[in-house]
């Protein structure tokens, strides 16, 4: 026997005994699509003691932030100072100027063409964005006109994006994902005079603006060699005319329109100025030295640019000294990884769970799955205790180090084995499975933000203490309140001023007094932490006059180790309800593991018996937390999963529960709700 096999089972044996895992374990996978993690608000105080008030932290260097009940409103208040005001002349092309000075021939992005990685240095960066830039100005594209681009996150977004807003235009972001509809909304609904794609494809997409938008002038394809064609007209403009243009593109301009992913309604366009993302940008560098300031840091860059959370950290990564890698999407990320090796990444909950699931059927069901499974236990117990006392018991320590080497180091190698900062965004993350990743060593944060906040108003630098469930501080430069009902409300140089031509949403969207409600439900603790309990679209409110939020439900149903998506249904309706999907590679390792039929279709899988009852299982474990009035009575498992690709999912990973709904009202009314007969009734 192998000394690797003997430690293993070893360790096993020891830990299924001393942790009893039975009971302890369960797989902390929650993709909960929409709603954060919520408790009920009336249970929460928002503060421990209100003569520890005002309370002061230096969680960067001489940036203090600071807790205190707001005299004015009543309101306890977090604030985090940022960086002083930038001139008025700044702007998103002077992030990029001000690199090429610094580090003009060290590389600033790495990114593959042609299936081959290439660099480019600060220099030649720039370098593209001013060619680009001179094409724009001889084609006769004016400040002010709008410009609307769709193309995923790469090297050619990041230019053609910079080009745009260096002559003061306003770039108007279409997800790669969108319709013909959708971007012929956006095209209208942002006057824009020039539509850029980036395949042809995409192209082919563009007819119903051609046809409906009467701004649009220009139609551009990337794959067509639009940018090449922009850089030839260029050689017209002289470097003093585009200087000239620059110069007139000031800090509070409007440089873009960025349109929410409308997962509880419409899409709506927030205006975002220069101001906006520049501030963001200069504030984290100087928040985070050690980190953002080292040459040697890496960055890997995947999500969708379109979004303002992978947009802003663009521009952060540029106006720090890090060097950024573009992968080529999710579905490269493994083989991206191994090559870029990041310090920092930026995810969404659904790339931790897939690492998490991968992991976890690798090890499958025998000795290592103990071993595994009580690894999980191990983590998630260590940091319980560093979160409720600030350092774990030696025992604690001890049992988690044992892990070390047997699992947490080779999650840990599939993340590049450099991690130092994982940001997570975009959805909530489960809080077991963060305690999960963080006692394995690979260090997860969440932050919270929205589009209209410049993605991050809350984050958790490295160094802070770990608040199991919490989002963070203010993010530099901002102020978070815990107003009226326990609604999170935000102040900052971040927050969008209005959205655009909507002025009644504009106008509730604000209070009186001038802060961005956000929606979302939260509370603030005496150490200035966030923690979000609930969104108050998301609330279901039964036939019965029962309020019950589908969060909790959701998040333990998810954890069903076949489960991909819950969502957890009833408003109006006599109980409630819930609509399963299943996770296709999780549940063909189950049932080989079963010894069922691992190949069977997603439509026999949905209604095999075996299936259901272990779905069941994870209903009834959701329903011993609640009162009956808010337990899951019926659920029903769909053969395929929620996607952008049908529709029912937006770029930023969260389900669109109205289109849900909407897509299966049939199923709902037929064989969820069915209306009983006036006999039963009587009964």
């Amino acid at each position: 026997m192998s000394i690797f096999k003997s430690v293993k089972d070893r360790a096993s044996d020891l830990t299924q005994r001393a942790l009893h895992l039975g009971g302890d374990f369960s797989h902390p996978i929650s993709d909960d699509g929409e709603t954060p993690d919520y408790v009920d608000p009336e249970t929460q105080l928002q503060h421990h003691d209100y003569e520890n008030l005002p309370h002061v932290d230096f969680w960067g260097p001489d940036r203090p932030t600071t807790t205190f009940i707001d005299a004015d409103s009543g309101f306890i208040t977090a604030s985090t100072e940022g960086n002083s005001p930038l001139p008025d002349n700044f702007n998103v092309y002077r992030i990029y100027e001000d690199r090429a000075s610094r580090m003009g021939e060290e590389p600033l992005y790495t990114f593959k063409r042609d299936g081959q990685w290439m660099s480019k240095t600060a220099n030649e960066t720039l370098a593209d964005i001013r060619a680009v830039a001179k094409g724009l100005i001889h084609m006769g594209f004016r400040k002010g006109d709008g410009c609307a681009f769709m193309c995923h996150t790469s090297y050619d977004w990041d230019v053609f994006d910079a080009a745009v807003l260096a002559v003061g235009g306003v770039l108007a972001t279409v997800y790669d994902t969108d319709s013909a509809e959708q971007i012929r909304n956006i095209v209208n609904n942002s006057d824009a005079t020039l539509l850029v794609v980036e395949t042809k494809d995409m192209l082919k997409k563009t007819e119903l603006a051609k046809r409906d938008c009467p701004t649009l002038k220009n139609v551009m394809c990337l794959e067509n060699g639009a940018l090449d064609e922009l850089k030839a007209y260029g050689k017209q403009v002289s470097d003093r005319q585009l200087d000239e243009r620059i110069a007139t593109v000031g800090l509070h301009d409007l440089c873009s329109i960025v349109y929410t992913s409308g997962s509880t309604s419409a899409p709506k366009g927030v205006e975002m100025t220069h101001a906006h993302y520049c501030a963001t940008a200069t504030n984290l560098p100087d928040y985070m030295p050690d980190l953002l300031h080292d040459k040697k840091s890496r960055v890997l860059l995947f999500l969708p640019q379109a979004h303002s959370f992978a947009r802003a950290i663009n521009y952060i990564c540029v106006a720090s000294n890090i060097h950024i890698y573009i992968a080529n999407g999710i579905k490269t990320l493994t083989g991206d990884l191994k090559v870029a090796r990041p310090h920092i990444m930026i995810v969404v909950p659904r790339v931790l769970e897939k690492v998490y699931n991968a992991a976890s059927q690798k090890a499958g069901n025998g000795p290592k799955g103990r071993v595994f499974a009580a690894s999980v236990v191990a983590a998630q117990k260590y940091m319980q205790e560093m979160s409720e006392r600030g350092n774990a018991s030696r025992f604690a320590t001890m049992r988690r180090n044992a892990f070390d080497p047997l699992v947490y180091a080779q999650i840990r190698d599939v993340l590049g084995g450099c991690a130092k900062w994982i940001v997570t965004g975009g959805a909530p993350l489960d809080p077991e499975l963060m305690a999960f990743f963080r006692g394995a060593g690979v260090p997860v944060y969440e932050g919270y933000g929205l589009t209209e906040t410049t993605a991050p108003c809350a984050f958790n630098p490295i160094g802070v203490p770990y608040h199991q469930g919490s989002v963070g501080i203010p993010f530099p430069g901002f102020e978070l309140r815990i107003g009226d009902g326990n609604e999170i409300q935000v102040k900052g140089t971040a927050v969008f001023p209005r959205y655009h031509k909507n002025e009644e949403q504009t106008e509730s969207s604000f209070t009186d007094d001038g802060w961005y409600a956000t929606g979302d439900l939260g509370r603030l603790d005496d150490d200035g932490f966030l923690y979000i309990i609930g969104r108050k679209k998301d609330l279901i409110i039964t036939a019965g006059g029962k309020n019950v939020s589908p969060g909790p439900m959701e998040e333990v149903i998810q954890r069903c180790p076949i489960v991909s998506q819950a969502l957890v249904l009833g408003d109006k309706r006599p109980f409630i309800s819930a609509l399963v999907t299943l996770d296709p590679d999780s549940l063909r390792a189950w049932l080989s593991s079963k010894g069922l039929d691992a190949d069977m279709t997603m439509e026999d899988a949905a209604v095999n018996p075996a299936v259901r009852a272990e779905v069941q299982k994870w209903v009834d474990q959701g329903n011993e937390g609640v009162s009956r009035a808010e337990s899951v009575r019926k659920f029903i498992i769909l053969p395929e999963e929620f996607s952008q690709e049908n529709g029912l999912m937006t770029a930023s990973m969260k389900v669109i529960r109205p289109k849900v709904i909407k897509r299966y009202t049939d199923l709902l009314n037929t064989q969820m709700y069915t209306k009983r007969n006036p006999a039963e009734k009587t009964q």
